[in-house]
């Protein structure tokens, strides 16, 4: 099981990124694929995911209204557009599968304990 993150970079504040996840080794609707991000000195961040099927999502407060995660299953691929960036998203961004189920429960579905597979990580750099 591999997942490989990338189109991480460097923008300016209030740019765009779209960083993708290709996942092999399992089937993609399988699982619940997850996009988290730490920053130096900070604590693993869970701020959003998508189910196996793609009809259900969850977002972290944080970036709720300017990032959209999707899913390709027919490319093995999850998509994360990340809109009005900021510094503070400034943070290495890792994408992860779990057997999360739906609907999801709020209590773990952004806690990376409850996810087994991970990708590398992408540097996500905003400057002001």
């Amino acid at each position: 099981v591999q997942l490989q993150a990338s189109g991480g970079g460097l923008v300016q504040a209030e740019g765009s990124l779209r960083l993708s996840c290709v996942v092999s080794g399992f089937a993609p609707a399988d699982y619940t694929i997850g996009w988290f991000r730490q920053a130096p000195g900070k604590e693993r961040e869970g701020i959003t995911c998508i189910s196996g099927g793609g009809d259900s999502t969850w977002y972290a407060d944080s970036v709720k209204g300017r990032f959209t995660i999707s899913r390709d299953n027919a490319a093995n691929t999850v998509y994360l557009l990340m809109n009005g960036l900021k510094p503070e998203d400034s943070a290495v961004y890792y994408c992860a599968a779990g057997p999360i189920p739906v609907p999801f429960d709020m209590d773990y579905v952004g806690t990376a304990d409850y996810y087994d597979y991970w990708g590398q990580g992408t540097q996500v750099t905003v400057s002001s």
